[in-house]
């Protein structure tokens, strides 16, 4: 049985296209990047000369137009393969927004340059130190004068910054204190890091090797044809795309689950200890199977998700159960590989190692588990607000 492909995929021929470009990039390549923190600009423009980097833009604008079940499975099937999409993965949902929202303009302007490679969007600038996932506590201003913004102020986990040339920023730009809901007041930006003027990027070094940043914004001017949307609403646009963003990072998750358990289930039909395959042994065999049931399962409710994305409703509660199920199960999965391989899980060169720091962030980032779960709390169960 093929653990990587569901029956009857609609996206069959995209996985394994997928499967082969990914092929080029073996666990050596990934390895050495990680030791050097390096960042895939030969995978990015790999994918991105395929076209799967622009899978979301429109047709007319030089994309290929697929729905967002389509970037799931580009993005679960790199997982899968050993890659790491969290290189890319950004530009798929961070367009979303712009295709939503953004002028007749914007998007002439910038998605065809996107879709051809010549230009990179590819980070987003909404986490603040002293907020969090508090979003709407966020300090960075925007002040409008004349023809353009000056924004100060600072972010943090802005991840790929300085590989990006496009940042969609989201900045105050009434103050708290003068709006009637505090979800008022926020704008989006679309940030040309090319040319900004004071803006500086720190790198952060982490356990994972996510190329992450803390950004800084010192009288930094964006011209006002750059705002996205409406001053004031741009709360809404960010809050438009996290269910996008969750689904395709359950994708991923769900990737990462099918090349633990691919690689678990392996080792342990032939690895022989004491005159037996080590999957022969219960210990062995169930936390693996286990983990096979939670991807699964994970998968069922990403699918039903991705549906109703597809088809217009409302997916708040598919996006945030499909998240946290399988984060919890790629990490499971990553936990059965290890035990299962004993110390070689902790060897570099099976690269089982590196692919479990990579999956450990998804039990906090994009969205933390507890912020999910109130989620369901209030917004599912109709229970009252815990926060």
């Amino acid at each position: 049985m093929d653990i990587h492909q569901p029956a009857a995929d609609p996206h069959a021929e995209i996985r394994e296209e997928v499967r082969k470009l990914c092929a080029r990039f073996p666990g050596e390549y990934w390895r050495e990047l990680d030791a050097r923190r390096g960042y895939p600009t030969e995978f990015v423009n790999a994918l991105t000369e395929s076209g799967y980097l622009a899978a979301l833009i429109p047709e007319e604008f030089g994309g290929a137009g697929l729905p967002l079940a389509g970037a799931a499975a580009i993005l679960e099937e790199i997982q899968a393969s050993g890659c790491n999409g969290a290189a890319c993965h950004a530009q798929m949902y961070i367009m979303g927004t712009i295709l939503r929202h953004g002028s007749p303009a914007q998007k002439a302007q910038y998605l065809p340059a996107i879709a051809e490679g010549k230009l990179r969007l590819q980070a987003f600038g909404v986490t603040e130190p002293t907020s969090g996932t508090d979003t709407t506590a966020l300090r960075t201003t925007a002040r409008r004068e004349g023809d353009k913004y000056i924004i100060n102020g600072q972010k943090i986990w802005t991840s790929r910054a300085e590989h990006s040339d496009l940042m969609l920023l989201l900045a105050r730009t009434t103050p708290r204190d003068q709006v009637a809901k505090k979800t008022e007041g926020l704008s989006t930006f679309i940030v040309d890091m090319r040319t900004a003027k004071g803006l500086t990027i720190r790198p952060i070094r982490t356990m994972m090797n996510h190329n992450s940043c803390e950004v800084f914004f010192d009288n930094m001017e964006v011209p006002a044809e750059n705002l996205l949307g409406v001053e004031g609403k741009g709360f809404r646009y960010i809050l438009d795309g996290m269910n996008a963003e969750r689904l395709l990072i359950a994708a991923e998750c769900i990737g990462d689950a099918k090349w633990f358990i691919a690689k678990a289930s392996a080792y342990a039909k032939e690895r022989v200890l004491f005159g037996r395959p080590i999957g022969q042994n219960q210990g062995v065999q169930f936390p693996i199977a286990k983990a096979y049931a939670q991807m699964r399962a994970a998968e069922a409710i990403v699918e039903k998700g991705l549906a109703k994305f597809a088809a217009g409703q409302n997916c708040g509660e598919e996006a945030n159960m499909g998240k946290m199920l399988a984060a919890e199960a790629s990490w499971a999965a990553g936990e059965a590989c290890v035990n299962t391989h004993g110390g070689f899980g902790f060897a570099e060169e099976y690269d089982i190692e590196r692919k479990f720091r990579e999956t450990r962030l998804y039990q906090v980032a994009p969205i933390s588990t507890n912020l999910i779960l109130s989620y369901i709390g209030e917004h599912v169960l109709g229970m009252p607000r815990s926060y």
